[in-house]
């Protein structure tokens, strides 16, 4: 086997504070796996700009001048986090062998790098980057975090514990995830789906270096939501089983009322009929709610919008 061309793949949103000081550590990590052997010295760190408001891709352009190994791509407004490593995963599929995606805030311990090539190296096409612990998080996001998990599992999704989108997935494996064309991305729940082997690596999430987090409780649902909605009908399915389980004991219900009215024992009164009334509507328009998020999907897959669309790079393309 050659040595693999390496390239890694760094979302970025207003990040003006923190990227001065992780950016020469993912240079010099590219540095010492290349001095190791371990990959080509034509590696590249490429930072993806998702539409920032501050400095952010003026701070990439002055490294990319800096450094041939910085290089930098900026897409045209902000898409979010999945779509930016997504267009720079595209990016780099075919100008390297294999590419590692990570966060720039310093959270995830770039020094796991060194097992994830070494797992390619021995004929692995996906590494997962998967926490050893959330000691680093609040008790609430710990809790939610896990139970989020588990319940993808339960809803039949396939996705590996405690992993985000800190991962390495070859060039092969990338060139058949590129005719996956959904617009509502989940990655870390599309990854798997892609088949070939695979493996993980464990370590220790740090607090971030700088700046303030871009996930808060608002879109960490909204993230949620899309995985779970993405990757399973299972909610649909539920609906179906819960709308018969009511319909049967309407169905005891009415006979219920009936029996009674024969047998004159009728005793007029509200309140029960009114827990009745509320109940169903309840749950009639909580179906409602499962069923038009559906299709609120499926809209949005039809009208087959571009995920992402690069408006300046910091090379010249041929």
């Amino acid at each position: 086997m050659t040595t693999p061309r390496l390239f890694i793949v760094i979302p970025c949103y207003n990040e003006q504070e923190v990227l001065p000081i992780t950016a020469p550590m993912f240079l010099e990590k590219l540095k010492s796996l290349a001095q190791a052997g371990k990959i080509s010295e034509d590696s590249r760190v490429l930072f993806v700009n998702d539409g920032s408001k501050d400095r952010t891709w003026e701070i990439i352009s002055d490294l990319a001048k800096a450094d041939e190994h910085y290089i930098g791509i900026s897409q045209s407004r902000n898409r979010g986090h999945q779509n930016a490593v997504l267009a720079g995963l595209m990016e780099a599929k075919d100008k390297c062998d294999i590419t590692i995606s990570i966060d720039c805030d310093g959270q995830d311990d770039i020094n796991a790098m060194d097992q994830m090539v070494d797992a390619y190296l021995d004929g692995c096409q996906v590494v997962y980057g998967v926490r050893s612990s959330r000691e680093t998080d609040t008790f609430f996001k710990r809790a939610t975090a896990q139970g989020f998990y588990k319940f993808l599992a339960l809803m039949g999704a396939e996705v590996v514990y405690n992993h985000a989108d800190y991962r390495l997935i070859s060039s092969r494996v990338l060139q058949e995830f590129a005719n996956f064309k959904e617009v509502n991305l989940f990655l870390r729940g599309l990854i798997p789906l892609v088949g070939f082997k695979s493996t993980s690596v464990s370590y220790s999430r740090a607090e971030r270096l700088a700046g303030e987090s871009h996930y808060p409780l608002k879109k960490m649902i909204a993230l949620a939501v899309d995985g779970i909605t993405s990757l399973s009908v299972k909610p649909l399915r539920l609906i179906t089983g819960f709308g018969v389980f009511v319909a049967i004991v309407s169905f005891i219900g009415v006979l219920w009322a009936i029996i009674t009215a024969l047998l004159g024992k009728t005793v007029a009164g509200w309140a029960s009929t009114t827990c009745i009334v509320c109940f169903v509507s309840g749950v009639q328009l909580i179906c409602l709610g499962i069923i038009g998020e559906y299709i609120g999907k499926i809209y949005m897959e039809t009208k087959q919008r571009p995920r992402y669309i690069i408006s300046e790079r910091t090379w010249e393309q041929d």
